[in-house]
């Protein structure tokens, strides 16, 4: 979401200071001297607060206030006024507004109400955006999160997967969901079919012959796959075979690399290639971190609900240090972070915030790092990716003591 902020005020100077102080914040930032020009930006998909004076000629700032509540009752509106007036902030908080702030107002007090202000409007349009897919879309767009084009290559990927009648393998790192990902492609093929889940490591044909039965014409997922006993081995490829009347669909999960295990002797080589006709890989946290904030928020969501506890607010440099980790347990890893954070366990110590340039340099450092990764650490290849030249891509792995060539192949 851009950090966008409306300044409404019909004193020129005002409006050029206060723009300032907000602009070397990194804010971006609309200018308007009167109701009229204010309200032609304001609208449900407004991307930011308004930050307005309440005295202006015509109609003021509690007009302004009005109209945004009107168009949008969750938009942040912070009041100034030089008054001092105390009655006159009792109205403006009784009528909806986020905060409300004298002039002249020291740049620190001010930012800090803004940067509040954005968080709370950014929750508020994620959830929307949440609320949608659940509403609206399929079941890869409600249970799959992530704004990257990996997660949109993930989703796609499932898709593609739940429209075959074909056995399919779904790989991730340790954490990544793969058992979400067999149970989305499920819904998508067959939600009114039973699903049936079992451990790879403790199926005995018998037990794999009571699964088929129990799943019917819908889904058997085998979780740890490679894990399987020989012997089930060699029965699950009989349910596999293509002249067997009506069975269920069968989906393999595994960390591990099932086709090296082939190689070495300790899968049935036949058996792979039969499971792998459709494979579907999920992508680690590490390669996508710009899903983690996203990840985070509904993982926080979901944890407040089930604890019946209010939502904290999610501060920027938490986000930050969130986006710097590897996060080497995935999802499973950040889901557990946003439950230790909801019950104020966590380790994201606020007195150990930092400052915004320390904040932009982690999440540099990590995206930096993710380019290398997604290029298998060609430097070239990673900068034209940044859209940067080369020597200030250099100049950066330099400064964050990146070196690429240890993420080679």
């Amino acid at each position: 979401m851009s950090a966008r902020v409306l300044l409404v005020d019909d004193d020129q100077f005002v409006r050029e200071a206060l723009g300032q102080t907000l602009i070397l914040a990194n804010y971006s930032v609309t200018v308007a001297a009167s109701f009229v020009e204010a309200k032609e930006h304001i609208t449900p998909e407004f991307e930011g607060v308004i930050l307005s004076d309440i005295r202006m000629p015509g109609k003021d700032g509690f007009d302004l206030l009005a109209y945004a509540r009107q168009i949008d009752s969750a938009l942040p509106v912070i009041l100034l006024t030089g008054e001092g007036d105390i009655p006159m902030a009792v109205r403006g908080m009784s009528d909806g507004a986020y905060s409300f702030l004298e002039k002249p107002c020291p740049p620190k007090e001010l930012l800090s109400v803004v940067e509040r202000a954005m968080q709370t409007r950014q929750l508020v349009l994620e959830n929307r955006k949440l609320k949608h897919r659940l509403e609206t879309g399929d079941a890869a767009a409600r249970l799959l999160f992530g704004t990257s084009h990996l997660a949109d290559a993930l989703r796609q990927s499932v898709r593609a997967a739940a429209r075959t009648n074909a056995a399919i393998l779904i790989t991730g790192a340790p954490g990544a969901g793969i058992a979400k990902v067999a149970h989305v492609i499920h819904l998508l093929a067959s939600a009114d079919l039973p699903f049936e889940r079992r451990a790879g490591s403790v199926l005995t044909p018998g037990g794999l012959a009571d699964a088929v039965s129990l799943a019917g014409s819908g889904t058997l997922f085998i979780d740890e796959v490679a894990c399987l006993p020989p012997d089930t081995q060699l029965a699950i490829y009989d349910v596999l075979d293509p002249g067997i009347g009506p069975r269920p669909r069968i989906l393999g999960g595994s960390y591990r690399d099932v086709e090296a295990e082939a190689h070495a002797g300790r899968f049935n080589p036949d058996l792979f290639y039969r499971l792998n006709v459709v494979s579907v890989h999920i992508p680690a946290l590490k390669d996508r971190p710009e899903d983690i904030p996203v990840l985070f928020r509904h993982y926080v969501q979901s944890a407040s609900e089930q604890a019946q506890l209010p939502q904290p607010e999610i501060p920027p440099d938490v986000v930050s240090r969130l986006m710097s980790r590897d996060w080497p347990g995935n999802a499973r890893d950040l889901m557990n972070a946003a439950t230790r954070f909801v019950l104020g366990l966590s380790d994201f110590d606020s007195s150990k915030a930092l400052g915004l340039s320390d904040q932009m340099m982690q999440v540099e450092s990590a995206l930096l790092v993710q380019a290398l990764r997604q290029h298998a650490g060609n430097a070239t290849e990673a900068a034209k990716a940044l859209r940067l030249p080369r020597k200030t891509f250099y100049d950066k792995l330099a400064r964050h003591a990146i070196r690429a060539e240890i993420y080679r192949g």
